[in-house]
């Protein structure tokens, strides 16, 4: 792993998992997820990590929302932008790629391979809904996977790539590993690589301290110094393994796409509340947080308007 003094605080503001239902906090419009990445910035994050949705909350593909949020953001912060390619499994590649193709953002997630990406549960703890749409959109997870095969991952790389766009590489398990590996060595996926570890979502990897430390030494075997490390688990152990995480030497991300809390049944009031108590506890770890700048650096992005 490549470790740095500093740490890089990613913020996923809204993501396409929790529904409305689950908290009023939950970021909806797009003035409202450009509002909650303003405000994680002024927290500490250093990339702000965005889906778009629409008003009712329902996940949407639309360059022209991303576009929205976007440039609010860009307007008033040198925050580096992070946009999804992996939107929502009922979603076309076509149009999972569409407002990155268009807006040309510094970082692209990129999802390492097909899975069973199973959220259905939310079903099971709501007890009223606020939209027709939401139930049958959850409940669709436990039948239909989360497809991402090695030629829309090669594609992805290739389109993307040629604009600038650097990505993360999101792992939710020890096999996404060998197919980064698998693209390093064709010379798509180039060092620094930022992998993401992603833990606790059913279907992957699970939220158990020693399978992130296994991630770790599997990835030092593959890439040995050439990548950075992130990991965030979903729902109640963000914090957790965010804290291990940074403990380890590397980096972290926090937002409502991957937790509503912020303790124990609290709900956390807003994706900054999350960026404030990560980064207190980076802090109290004895590093400090990066800012864009730095983080641009240690990512080897292209930099704002390049």
């Amino acid at each position: 792993m490549r470790t740095a003094d500093k740490v890089i605080i990613t913020t996923a503001v809204t993501g396409s998992v929790n529904v409305p239902s689950q908290s009023p906090h939950l970021p909806l419009s797009a003035d409202e997820v450009a509002d909650a990445a303003l405000e994680a910035v002024e927290a500490g994050s250093a990339v702000v990590h965005l889906h778009a949705r629409q008003p009712d909350g329902r996940p949407t593909p639309d360059p022209d929302v991303f576009e929205k949020i976007v440039g609010r953001i860009t307007a008033q912060t040198d925050a580096v932008i992070n946009i999804t390619t992996g939107g929502a499994s009922s979603m076309t590649m076509d149009e999972r790629l569409a407002a990155a193709l268009r807006l040309r953002p510094e970082l692209a997630s990129l999802n390492m391979g097909s899975m069973n990406f199973v959220y259905s549960g939310i079903a099971d703890k709501v007890t009223e809904w606020k939209h027709d749409w939401e139930r049958p959109y959850v409940l669709n997870t436990y039948s239909h996977p989360f497809v991402n095969t090695f030629d829309a991952i090669e594609h992805t790389l290739r389109t993307l790539g040629a604009s600038g766009t650097r990505f993360e590489y999101e792992c939710y398990d020890i096999g996404h590993l060998y197919s980064l590996a698998h693209f390093v060595e064709k010379g798509l996926a180039r060092p620094p690589l930022l992998i993401q570890g992603v833990f606790g979502v059913l279907g992957g990897i699970g939220a158990d301290h020693a399978n992130l430390e296994h991630m770790v030494r599997i990835a030092d075997k593959l890439f040995g110094e050439d990548y950075l490390f992130s990991a965030f688990a979903a729902g109640r152990d963000q914090m957790r393994f965010g804290t291990h995480s940074v403990w380890l030497g590397g980096h972290v991300r926090v937002g409502l796409e991957d937790s509503l809390w912020i303790g124990r049944g609290r709900l956390a009031e807003s994706n900054a509340q999350q960026v404030r108590k990560i980064r207190a506890i980076v802090e109290d770890l004895g590093r400090p947080v990066a800012t864009p700048a730095e983080a641009r650096a240690m990512l080897a992005l292209r930099g704002r308007g390049a």
